[in-house]
């Protein structure tokens, strides 16, 4: 068997019809930051179906925190990445 390398963080970003609205940009954000921090292997960056947030577009998760934010700006993700995955 093969063994799989967990990362210690994973970052979800909703790509539903809303969300998908932005989600390109707030994705590249999170990939240039995870770059930018040699990160490749401990974050994860993975683009989700909608996650039924619709009204809070668009909706970014981090786990294993469980942490959801809506509304998220390319701003707010670069603060939000330094705050949950460069801080702890």
């Amino acid at each position: 068997m093969s063994k799989i390398d967990i990362p210690n963080h994973t970052i979800f970003v909703c790509d539903g019809s809303k969300c998908g609205k932005y989600s390109k940009e707030i994705r590249r954000v999170f990939k240039d930051k995870i770059k930018d921090n040699h990160l490749k292997g401990e974050v994860i960056l993975i683009k989700m179906d909608c996650s039924d947030n619709c009204d809070h577009a668009p909706v970014v998760s981090f786990q294993p925190e469980n942490i959801w934010h809506g509304e998220v700006t390319e701003r707010k993700a670069e603060k939000f990445f330094d705050r949950y995955i460069l801080e702890r």
